[in-house]
């Protein structure tokens, strides 16, 4: 079906009472088959750099990685960022913020531990398919296996069931285990609540369904959403066409 809507235009400038939010893998980096394979030009951590500076730190990473993968990648960069959509919280001040939900019980860890090793099955039978460990949560990629899309849903289907406190979150090419409770607009909530993002206009830059939560978050606090690329629903206001127009509207506001 066609989409009737207007094109999203793309975001203005940032001006210094901004707070700016960003997404990582579609938004700054392109998707690989292998998660860990990616890297983040030079230029664009230089920019995201700059712009922290120039807005008194309140730039922040939001994005289903592992904290220590953010901070490998934007290294020497260290920001407030949010791992695991949320599941981890690193503050300004370099305070790691302790999850809100119950999910670390030991029933949980030995259910995923068990989901874990039963995706390791489902990967061998099915090449290309990846099964990607990140401690709290469990991701199932089939970009390298796109026939095998139905079964990677169906088995994330089959084994959420019953399963109070985690949740599926659904991806580009990808699927996930996620603690309930943790999505990445509370997130982003979470740090508007304090210095340097406090009395801010957030601004929240995405690509994939897993942003979404991010742009309801920041349209609710009368802020900007970007979407990444073309996709349709979303709740984004503001677009941007590709990876290079993001590259280059961080390159016009790092100045």
């Amino acid at each position: 079906m066609a989409n009737d809507l207007p094109p999203r235009p793309p975001p203005p400038l940032l001006d210094d009472a901004c707070a700016l939010f960003l997404d990582v893998d579609g938004t700054l980096i392109e998707f690989e088959r292998d998660p860990e394979a990616v890297t983040l030009l030079p230029e664009v951590r230089d920019a995201i750099g700059r712009i922290s500076d120039r807005l008194e730190g309140a730039v922040a990473l939001i994005s289903g990685r592992p904290l220590g993968q953010l901070d490998d990648l934007f290294a020497p960069l260290h920001l407030p960022a949010a791992g695991l959509h949320g599941h981890e919280l690193r503050s300004a001040n370099g305070r790691l913020d302790s999850p809100t939900d119950t999910t670390d019980t030991t029933d949980t860890s030995e259910w995923l531990h068990a989901v874990h090793q039963q995706a390791m099955r489902f990967a061998h039978g099915h090449p290309g398919v990846l099964v990607e460990d990140k401690g709290r949560s469990l991701a199932l990629h089939w970009r390298g296996a796109p026939h095998a899309a139905g079964d990677v849903r169906a088995f994330a289907e089959r084994h959420i069931r019953g399963n109070a406190g985690y949740r599926l979150q659904p991806g580009d090419h990808v699927v996930e285990f996620v603690p309930e409770g943790s999505d990445k607009g509370r997130a982003l909530q979470q740090l508007m609540q304090h210095p340097p993002f406090r009395g801010r206009l957030p601004v929240f830059l995405g690509d994939d369904l897993t942003d979404e939560f991010g742009f309801d978050a920041a349209n609710a606090q009368h802020g900007w959403s970007v979407l990444v690329g073309a996709r349709s629903p979303s709740a984004a206001v503001f677009a941007l066409p590709h990876i290079r127009s993001v590259h280059a509207w961080l390159q016009e506001n790092a100045y």
